[in-house]
């Protein structure tokens, strides 16, 4: 018989990290990954099976199909936003193409099975697109279905998979004979830009907060990339790991849509300086912004609504901006270097 698990794609990233130890520790279902590189080994050592390789390849994905009932996909695997941007059909094939081939195993699982595989998709505040900074001014805290005109690749990727997902969890061959949908039950978190003590920063666009705390641990001098005053919501890598597993455990009748936002804090980034200048005193940050990076970070909202997910599946973020830099990032990033 198959034996039932979790599987993480791009578990070896940021999130993936802090979703196995997470999962491990609570020890409801063996895990295994899909990733192209090997885990570290302490995080090798609390999965079952890794499979190294790409989520494109199509063999790997029949073959777990075969050896595992897999009950939960945590879908972590992407090009992220700069990345994507220099090399935009790349972006597309693993971001799009890898989702579709996914969101198609989990069918196929549930099919298999009998029962809805739920499916957490790691969305982004990339989704959205304001016009200009007087645009994003007066909107305040933007709502999930407003302002959804992406101006990056990697932004497109995110919300076009949104509405993949929407059509496996509900519209799937909707011709078809029988109804075969009803087999996903997607679920998806616009994340804002993530912060982690535990892993270097990847290439995402909001990656300037994490960049600064790491050059000043590490005593190197850091250009921010963008003015001061840009401000967007950020969560610490806790917190996002707590989000996406409240979200997997809801009650599918208490969700009320697919896509929720989360966020714990706003600050501007001359904000973030001064925070890590209070930590590291004789830091050297200075701001250099990038006017084609800039304008990217301009087009996301300084603040986002979080509301339906508070209410649907009690999102709580354990740490403010004080605490989040206070008590988790500052101290630990610090130890980090120390070694």
């Amino acid at each position: 018989m198959r034996k039932h698990c979790t599987l993480i794609t791009g578990a070896s990233g940021e999130i993936g990290h802090g979703l196995i130890a997470k999962l491990a520790e609570e020890g409801d279902a063996p895990i295994i990954t899909i990733d192209l590189k090997p885990l570290e080994p302490e995080l090798a050592d609390r999965v079952e099976q890794q499979y190294l390789g790409s989520i494109l390849e199509t063999h790997l994905l029949e073959r777990i199909l075969s050896e595992y009932e897999v009950v939960t996909v945590f879908h972590l695997a992407a090009i992220l936003s700069t990345r994507a941007e220099f090399t935009p059909l790349t972006g597309h094939q693993i971001n799009v193409e890898g989702t579709l081939k996914l969101l198609d195993f989990a069918q196929a699982e549930g099919e298999s099975h009998g029962r809805a595989v739920v499916f957490l998709y790691p969305s982004s505040i990339a989704a959205y697109g304001l016009p200009s900074l007087e645009a994003k001014a007066a909107a305040g805290a933007v709502r999930e279905n407003e302002w959804n005109e992406p101006t990056t690749m990697y932004g497109c990727n995110k919300l076009y998979c949104e509405h993949l997902g929407r059509y496996y969890a509900r519209h799937y061959k909707q011709l078809a004979a029988e109804t075969l949908s009803g087999k996903v039950d997607f679920r998806a978190i616009r994340f804002p830009g993530l912060i982690s003590a535990a892993t270097v920063p990847s290439g995402g666009t909001s990656d300037y907060a994490p960049e600064m705390i790491h050059a000043a641990a590490r005593g190197e001098a850091y250009a921010c990339f963008v003015r001061p005053d840009t401000r967007i919501p950020f969560m610490v890598m806790p917190d996002a790991v707590d989000a996406l597993l409240k979200l997997a455990r809801a009650e599918p009748s208490r969700l009320r849509q697919m896509v929720y936002n989360i966020a714990a804090f706003n600050p501007s980034a001359g904000e973030i300086r001064e925070l890590v200048l209070a930590s590291f005193p004789g830091a050297d940050i200075s701001f250099r912004p990038d006017l084609k990076r800039q304008a990217i970070v301009d087009s996301w909202p300084a603040d986002v609504d979080d509301g339906a997910a508070r209410s649907d599946w009690g999102l709580a973020p354990r740490y403010d901006l004080a605490a989040g830099f206070g008590e988790y990032l500052l101290p630990r990033i610090r130890e980090r270097y120390r070694r």
